[in-house]
């Protein structure tokens, strides 16, 4: 067989095991792929990736566009790229600093368990890094929504407006919560938990993915820090002392968080609204961005900044 030839079959033999190992990927770790196409799609809405130095480690961070700084936090086991469908339109009018949380996507620690110590930690630090004595908006979602009404807390001076999507920072309401399913069955439940019953059905080779992140990914290796968690919950007290305007952000047919959370809340700040969005779960940037960009643009747009 001539050189041409033999290149010829080693090319076709790469291309097959690509296309295997691709199939393979789809099949077996579909969350993986998914979080590698919303990451990607970061990038073609504009953002590119720096590292910022903070205690954790080094943290992973999406930046670009311009004007009022406004930085999205995203949930525990998730990643930056959850808000792809709603940064490309806010990427237009504003700088966005969207962050791999500590312990989670390229963000350090990548190994061990991940305390809300390290979170906050790791947002601050990247404040620091990329917005060194600017106001900005602090996004969150879940775990982020936490995180940001902390870090408000903790630097009022620094934030014009919280924005808490589903999560907040007092104690939870759900005794029920499901988050780290050990089963297939476990997993349907988690996902209904967190999704409007209208919402098409999750197939199982993603439910089995679920089971397996629960295990070995970020959610697993955060949950197991729940001893430590205590000290970050705002009291009634603390949640009184957060003067930073607060916007609670809540889809009705969110079982993980429901409803009577976000009420409780509205409570007991000193200076907060409720918007709710109908037939919409846990995660609006990706269940129903379009409702949420609605909302999320009349937050920012109403922030001094």
């Amino acid at each position: 067989m001539s050189v041409r030839g033999v290149a010829l079959v080693v090319l076709l033999l790469a291309v097959a095991v690509a296309g295997v190992w691709v199939g393979w990927m789809f099949r077996y770790r579909p969350l993986t792929v998914f979080a590698w196409q919303t990451r990607f799609a970061l990038r073609i809405a504009g953002l590119h990736t720096v590292r910022v130095a903070a205690p954790p480690g080094p943290q992973a961070v999406f930046v670009g566009g311009q004007g009022p700084a406004v930085v999205l936090l995203h949930g525990a086991g998730d990643n930056a790229g959850t808000w792809f469908k709603v940064a490309a339109e806010l990427v237009k009018d504003h700088t966005l600093i969207v962050p791999d949380l500590a312990g989670h996507g390229d963000s350090a620690p990548h190994s061990g368990p991940i305390e809300v110590r390290q979170v906050i930690e790791g947002i601050e630090g990247v404040l620091d890094g990329l917005a060194p004595g600017q106001k900005i908006a602090l996004v969150g979602n879940s775990l982020g929504a936490w995180v940001a009404m902390v870090v408000a807390h903790h630097n009022p001076e620094r934030v014009a407006v919280c924005v808490c999507i589903d999560g907040g920072a007092i104690k939870g309401s759900n005794e029920h919560a499901r988050v780290l399913p050990k089963t297939r069955a476990e997993a349907r439940e988690s996902v209904a938990q967190t999704r409007d019953p209208a919402s098409p059905p999750v197939p199982d080779f993603v439910l089995d993915d679920i089971v397996r992140q629960a295990k070995a990914g970020p959610l697993g290796r955060f949950a197991a820090t729940s001893a430590t968690m205590e000290a970050y919950v705002l009291d009634d007290a603390r949640l009184r002392e957060l003067r930073v305007p607060v916007r609670l952000i809540w889809g009705t047919s969110d079982r993980l968080v429901p409803l009577d959370y976000a009420q409780r809340m509205l409570a007991g700040l000193p200076s907060a609204n409720l918007v709710t969005l109908e037939r919409c779960g846990h995660v609006p940037q990706i269940e129903c961005p379009q409702q949420l960009l609605s909302v999320l643009k009349e937050a920012l747009g109403g922030a001094k900044w």
